[in-house]
């Protein structure tokens, strides 16, 4: 009751000087005089006053009170909300979906819902951790990170039948930051690397970070199209090739057995190393080959989190390798990063150990397939056909008729205040105009399709202009 009597204070004190009552320099209320005037206890406004003064808001004077700080803030006539004239790029729908405010519906984001997340997981696993010995509040991590998660994490891959003992596996502030230190490991500026045609946008984002070129190869409903890999192969001589094997994104496709053979047979003639991302690992169904265990880790690097099925907040992730490798990706790691996220691997590995995530995982498979079917129908009736019925995961890769443009459909849709993943987002070739990538778990409000439909009629407009 008292931190909400805190947080009203502070919120009061907030409006003041965003509203300009109250200016940089101006003196406060004093402590009993605010107190009387909002009808709380001193030791709320002190509280309060000395959480405003730790976020430099305000600042205290001795023997004279509490002062507005810091220069003068521009007056603020509405809330910013992120560009909807912005051109879609892959970082178009992070940006949309990241920047959303409450209300507005996410079908084109990669995460699921808030109310689908493991809570009182997490709550128990923090409550927990703040228990702990007080280093782990405050300490760095060690350079591989925590040797509890990563015996856990050497665990779990090897039932996928990836081998990989701890001291091959080095903790990572999330999967995007796994894949970033092995391009800074591997890459060079102008070096090539192979992805996916469609992959996931934020690939083609962070590489270009790297100042690198990208090719596309054409992903089928079973992996690579393997012509065109081994034509890449020949033509650009790669370094890395960056793909999914187990729950493709965007596609929701499964990687095969002989296909990943094949892709590996074409690795080993070559001077390419592969990143096998896993981020969808626990959402499967049915384990599907992974490059990583079949390969031994020799040119495969397999990396993973847990941001899809415990909390995007607590940010974790992984790199298995061979032991060379993982001693370089380690210095990279103290050369950018120094330490680690210590509490949250703490929190993460007490989340995944309490007894509740194998349960949650069970009912949560249930609920995707259930949304899935229920996604599929809804889409067919508007004309919209999924490119292949994924065995599980979040994820739908639907195709409309030819002539549409999916990048006009979503801005339409975000005026609206629905949020889509037009299918070139997804794309280095460009040649997805008339695909978009569904989130089954977030299409739960039929406000998506009533939108959706809409804006497919907008688009039937535009065409017969």
């Amino acid at each position: 009751m008292k931190s909400t009597k805190i947080d009203f204070v502070i919120q009061h004190i907030h409006e003041q000087i965003k509203n300009r009552s109250l200016v940089p320099g101006s003196r406060l209320p004093s402590v009993r005089a605010l107190a009387g005037l909002l009808n709380l206890s001193i030791s709320t406004i002190v509280e309060a006053y000395e959480r405003l003064a730790a976020q430099g808001l305000i600042e205290a004077k001795t023997g004279s009170g509490f002062f507005v700080a810091g220069p003068i803030a521009p007056l603020s006539i509405s809330e910013i909300h992120p560009k909807i004239d912005r051109n879609i790029d892959p970082l178009w729908i992070s940006r949309q979906a990241l920047e959303a405010k409450q209300g507005v519906l996410k079908p084109g984001c990669g995460w699921l819902p808030d109310d689908w997340m493991p809570h009182e997981n997490i709550r128990k696993a923090i409550r927990k951790v703040s228990k702990a010995n007080s280093s782990i509040l405050t300490d760095y991590s060690t350079p591989l990170g925590l040797a509890p998660l990563r015996e856990l994490l050497s665990r779990k891959i090897l039932a996928k039948g990836i081998e990989a003992v701890p001291n091959q596996i080095l903790l990572t502030d999330s999967g995007t930051q796994a894949i970033d230190l092995i391009c800074r490991y591997f890459l060079k500026p102008n070096d090539v690397v192979l992805v996916d045609d469609p992959c996931y946008f934020n690939f083609h984002a962070l590489l270009k970070v790297h100042q690198i070129q990208i090719i596309g190869v054409p992903y089928t409903q079973n992996g690579p199209d393997i012509e065109a890999f081994a034509e890449a192969i020949h033509k650009h001589n790669p370094r890395l090739y960056i793909t999914n094997s187990g729950i493709h994104n965007p596609t929701g496709a499964v990687l095969t057995a002989s296909k990943a053979y094949q892709v590996l047979k074409l690795v080993e003639q070559s001077n390419l190393i592969v990143i096998e991302d896993d981020i969808f690992a626990d959402l499967e169904l049915h384990t599907a080959p992974r490059l990583a265990a079949l390969d031994g880790l020799s040119r495969v690097i397999h990396i993973g989190s847990f941001s899809k099925t415990l909390s995007g907040a607590v940010r974790t992730g992984y790199i298995a390798t061979k032991p060379e490798w993982i001693e370089d990706l380690t210095d990279i790691k103290i050369a950018t990063s120094f330490g680690g996220n210590n509490l949250s691997s703490e929190i993460l590995f007490s989340a995944l150990t309490d007894g509740s995530y194998r349960k949650y995982l069970d009912e949560l498979k249930i609920d995707l397939a259930q949304a899935m079917d229920a996604t599929v129908k809804k889409l067919e009736k508007m004309g919209i056909t999924p490119w292949v019925k994924p065995q599980a995961g979040l994820f739908l890769w639907c195709e409309l008729a030819e002539h549409f443009d999916t990048a006009r459909i979503a801005q339409y849709c975000l005026e609206q205040g629905v949020i889509l993943a037009p299918g070139n987002a997804f794309s280095q070739s460009q040649n997805f105009k008339n695909f978009i990538r569904f989130n089954v778990a977030q299409c739960q409000d039929p406000k998506v399709f009533e939108v959706l439909s809409h804006a497919i009629q907008q688009e039937i407009a535009h065409q017969n202009l």
